[in-house]
């Protein structure tokens, strides 16, 4: 089961590595891979299910980057959404609104993470699995009962007439001044 899953790491990877890349790719996964047991035991995913979720996730990420999302925001999607299938541990089909509760749940409390994080990860969540939806995979998507996690907007503070005279007054070139007064002329400052 372990040589499946490297050939299947390895034809996923084989478009963004060239062959030496594939060779060290296969050694490290052969390594790391030989402390882990890979089967069933009660509720976890067997290799199949394992690999259709993951197909799955594949599928997503290339319609993502096809509608032009840039490779650092698909880098995060699949870190985001493979934590959460890694996490619960189930069909993407069996994935109910508890579960993703629970998971945001345990993600919050484990890594201390602030309510705009955890809003972002449900944002993402709730992007993957309305696409699931759309596309027939799932019959409905879980996230949608999640609501928008509340945070607090933080007011900047504005600069008063006085303090903006004393920043203007501190400027040492023209450029310096020009840029003071771009941002005042635009609302950025002031």
């Amino acid at each position: 089961m372990k040589n499946e899953l490297i050939r299947l790491i390895e034809s996923n990877m084989e478009h963004y590595l060239n062959e030496i890349q594939i060779a060290r790719l296969n050694e490290c996964l052969k390594s790391i891979l030989n402390d882990f047991e890979l089967f069933k035991k009660d509720n976890n995913l067997s290799f199949d299910e394992s690999k259709e979720n993951h197909e799955l996730l594949v599928s997503f990420l290339s319609a993502k980057q096809i509608e032009g999302c840039s490779e650092k925001t698909i880098d995060y999607y699949r870190n985001m959404i493979f934590k959460m299938l890694e996490s619960v541990n189930l069909k993407i089909e069996s994935i109910t609104t508890d579960d993703l509760r629970k998971y945001l749940a345990d993600y919050k409390n484990q890594s201390n993470a602030s309510k705009s994080t955890i809003d972002n990860i449900r944002r993402v969540l709730s992007s993957f699995f309305s696409w699931l939806e759309d596309e027939g995979h799932i019959s409905k998507n879980p996230v949608r009962r999640i609501h928008r996690i509340k945070t607090k907007r933080v007011v900047k503070e504005v600069l008063s007439d006085e303090n903006f005279e004393v920043l203007r007054d501190k400027c040492d070139n023209i450029r310096d001044l020009a840029m003071i007064e771009l941002l005042a002329s635009t609302g950025t400052c002031g």
